[in-house]
């Protein structure tokens, strides 16, 4: 199976890098993945709703850019569906059982998705209501990608 985790914005912290790489190294067993940073747009802090949509539709063009139409998409949203790890290692092997063969993790920006996006996913998938920095998402759902396939290979992880 393979599995792109795409996001908008580069990495700039060490630390969630060094986190990245780790986990990047752990799938590889499992796995082949794939990740690709789009550029974000300058945000000021300011901003009306017609510019963070327009904001959200640049990101939401480069993104779409990368996903390829046999794809099976996953987006990161808050109001999308929460799921323990188990069940989300149940529905990633499910979806390897029925033949998708390339998964795409979407996480976007700091105001979110364009609609384009969230339409384009075929699953929205929520982590928290809370709201987290987009760069350190990237790290915990590499996280949550290797304890499920650590979960469907019936291999023990720390609880």
């Amino acid at each position: 199976m393979k599995i792109t985790v795409i996001t908008v914005g580069k990495l700039k912290e060490k630390y969630l890098s060094m986190a990245v790489e780790e986990y990047s190294k752990r799938l590889s067993r499992y796995i082949q993945l794939e990740l690709i940073e789009v550029p974000d747009e300058k945000a000021p802090d300011k901003m009306s709703l017609a510019e963070e949509e327009i904001i959200r539709q640049k990101e939401g063009e480069r993104i779409l850019k990368h996903i390829k139409s046999e794809a099976f998409v996953i987006a990161l949203a808050i109001q999308g569906k929460q799921q323990s790890s188990e069940e989300l290692s149940q529905y990633l092997s499910s979806l390897m059982v029925n033949g998708s063969s390339h998964v795409v993790f979407i996480i976007g920006g700091s105001i979110g998705l364009s609609k384009e996006v969230l339409n384009r996913a075929s699953y929205h998938l929520s982590f928290s209501k809370m709201t987290f920095p987009h760069q350190l998402m990237k790290v915990v759902l590499l996280e949550q990608i290797y304890r499920c396939f650590r979960i469907i290979s019936n291999e023990p992880y720390h609880k």
